[in-house]
């Protein structure tokens, strides 16, 4: 076991959720259907709500709408109906296998968690309660929590910083992701079993995983510790 020194040498890893670390889209799809069944639209089926994740729960009303031929002024009424369904929207979500041994293994390893995605702050900080993950995270960043949302790539930055900055890999699932990663000119792990929609070899990425259990190794290997490159660093001085 690491010792509070050593842990504070190790490096961050900050998450993605939605098609990285949980399967929401069911309750996405639900919430979605409720709100367009109230506006008497046809409802969407999983692949297609699927298809319209990634770039936070205002764009995803927008491609409903437009999905739908629904008149555009009816936005703000459908976004503020989503969004009040959104963040108890936790009982058909899942997390995808290896995600809770993953997390204790990169813990013990003395790496220091976060998470930035676009799903709202409020709807996050709910999933992560629900599956008692609430305090693995050092921090948290949603889409609304700055002004701006990814690929803009100040959220992960941001979030990087809020966890000391350092030794970091950023993983995610998408080309937002992907995209945000290299904005931010951060290393970036393409977990390819999300809500990617391009092929893999078009995206950036450093590493490319399916299965949650290989990522410990993934972060060893890519994520040099702190005292490391100080020690390196140190014995390169003449």
């Amino acid at each position: 076991m690491f010792d509070q020194m050593e842990r504070q040498d190790m490096g961050i890893v900050i998450f993605d959720l939605d098609g990285t670390l949980i399967d929401s889209a069911p309750d996405i799809r639900a919430a979605g259907n409720t709100v367009l069944a109230r506006h008497g639209a046809a409802p969407m089926d999983l692949a297609e709500a699927t298809g319209f994740i990634g770039n936070g729960a205002s764009v995803l009303v927008q491609r409903m709408i437009a999905a739908r031929g629904l008149a555009d002024d009816l936005h703000p009424a459908m976004l503020a109906e989503f969004l009040e369904l959104y963040e108890d929207a936790v009982h058909l979500t899942t997390l995808f296998p290896g995600v809770l041994q993953t997390l204790d293994a990169l813990a013990a390893a003395g790496h220091t968690l976060g998470i930035c995605t676009n799903k709202p702050e409020a709807p996050t900080r709910a999933v992560l309660h629900h599956f008692g993950l609430g305090d693995r995270f050092g921090a948290v960043f949603g889409g609304d929590t700055l002004t701006v949302r990814k690929p803009d790539p100040a959220p992960l930055l941001a979030c990087h910083g809020a966890l000391g900055g350092g030794p970091v890999l950023y993983v995610g699932d998408s080309e937002v992701d992907a995209a945000t990663a290299d904005a931010a000119r951060l290393p970036f792990a393409l977990f390819t079993r999300g809500y990617r929609k391009a092929a893999v070899e078009t995206l950036p990425h450093a590493h490319a995983f399916d299965d949650f259990t290989a990522l410990p190794a993934i972060v060893a290997a890519m994520i040099q510790p702190r005292s490391a490159a100080a020690h390196r660093t140190h014995s390169a001085k003449p």
